[in-house]
């Protein structure tokens, strides 16, 4: 290969990866708080629920 071939594919290389992460480190940091979010809802269910059993 010329080098400025190798010259072109350096450059471009982080102009099409940049966009990719970003959307990744978006939509993985959208999972991880959808499952904190789960996670915090069911222990309050479960808390919930074992307040109204010792009541009773």
């Amino acid at each position: 290969m010329e080098w400025q071939i190798i010259i072109a594919i350096l450059i471009a290389i982080p102009i099409i990866l940049f966009p990719v992460a970003l959307i990744w480190y978006l939509n993985v940091g959208g999972i991880v708080t959808a499952v904190k979010e789960a996670r915090a809802r069911r222990a309050g269910r479960d808390k919930e629920l074992k307040t109204t059993l010792t009541i009773r």
